[in-house]
């Protein structure tokens, strides 16, 4: 009966640490650099409010959990500059990092 005991509560106690190693991940994320790209909802918000930023152009890349910000959103330009559009958590612009064609930053 023992032996049994210690089995569940060593399980339990490995889902515990193992659910909050995942958890924490997914926390961190956002405020780290995780490289995963803005999805549903949140990228349609992100995408509609750096293209009215920069004023036009296409959405090439998302990121969430950017070095600089929450979100990033690169926007290419019709003339092949590129932005990098920076929101908060509530889609509010906090930074933008604008490239031209020839890969020099302004």
């Amino acid at each position: 009966m023992q032996r049994r005991a210690r089995w569940i509560l060593g399980s339990v106690a490995a889902g515990i640490i193992a659910s909050g190693a995942v958890g924490g991940v997914a926390i961190a994320g956002p405020t780290g650099e995780s490289d995963a790209p803005i999805t549903g909802a949140a990228l349609e918000k992100a995408s509609a409010v750096a293209l009215a930023h920069v004023g036009g152009g296409k959405v090439t890349d998302t990121e969430i959990g950017d070095e600089d910000s929450y979100y990033e959103v690169e926007v290419t330009r019709p003339d092949g500059s590129q932005v990098d559009v920076q929101l908060d958590e509530q889609f509010a612009v906090v930074g933008t990092n604008a490239d031209t064609p020839d890969g020099a930053g302004s």
